[in-house]
């Protein structure tokens, strides 16, 4: 005879309800793009703003895109994991705040340096370079999800995580975010590991670190309910 307790609640339903909603939708971007194809990445894609193929609405559009199953499961399994615990921290209107401001932040910060480096490859006289920042688009919520790490290290700075290829040794998160922050610039500045958007990533770190910043000093880091 066996014996299955089904009291205990399943990770989905441990899921938070922005997070889980953010699952769904980025899911449904993704089987869409499947079925759909290039045309999905050409309208809903970021490009850079001096780009032909640039619309202001890809600022928000590109975060629910994503480039193949792995960059989406990547993703979402961070955000279920960190951004369950944040948004039970802060309820539910705050976290998707937090995460939409991170997310537009790194959409940012990324097509400026795209400017940068256009006008560095075109005064070089370097014009495939220059094309090619213009037709390559981004895509993936990585920005917001930086962002969702950088705010569980600074409101758990002490918590213990323990990485999947170095298990027995426990890093406390305030670590980890300096690790990650620090090997996504030296990455960005070096030009290596191309096809990531370094910057859009400390971006999403750099807007949720000045938003935390923000609320802590006006005393909205947390609701308080009389």
């Amino acid at each position: 005879m066996s014996y299955y307790d089904n009291s205990r609640p399943g990770f989905w339903s441990m899921m938070t309800p922005v997070v889980k909603n953010l699952v769904i939708i980025n899911t449904i971007m993704l089987i869409a793009t499947y079925i759909i194809g290039d045309a999905m990445y050409e309208k809903l894609a970021l490009f850079a703003f001096n780009s032909p193929f640039f619309k202001p609405w890809q600022f928000v559009t590109h975060m629910f895109m994503h480039g193949g199953f792995w960059h989406l499961f990547f993703n979402m399994y961070t955000l279920m994991i960190f951004g369950s615990v944040l948004e039970n921290a802060w309820g539910s209107k705050k976290f998707l705040l937090f995460y939409m401001v991170t997310g537009l932040g790194a959409a940012l910060c990324h097509d400026l340096v795209l400017y940068l480096q256009f006008q560095h490859f075109t005064a070089a006289g370097n014009a495939a370079a220059a094309a090619n920042i213009l037709r390559i688009p981004t895509v993936g919520a990585s920005g917001a999800i930086y962002g969702v790490l950088l705010g569980f290290g600074m409101l758990f700075p002490n918590a213990e995580l323990r990485l999947l290829f170095l298990p027995f040794f426990p890093l406390k998160a305030k670590w980890f975010v300096v690790i990650f922050g620090v090997i996504e610039l030296l990455t960005g500045i070096s030009g290596t590991a191309d096809g990531v958007a370094h910057f859009a990533h400390l971006g999403g770190m750099l807007f949720g670190l000045l938003l935390i910043l923000y609320w802590k000093k006006n005393n909205k880091m947390y609701e308080y309910k009389e």
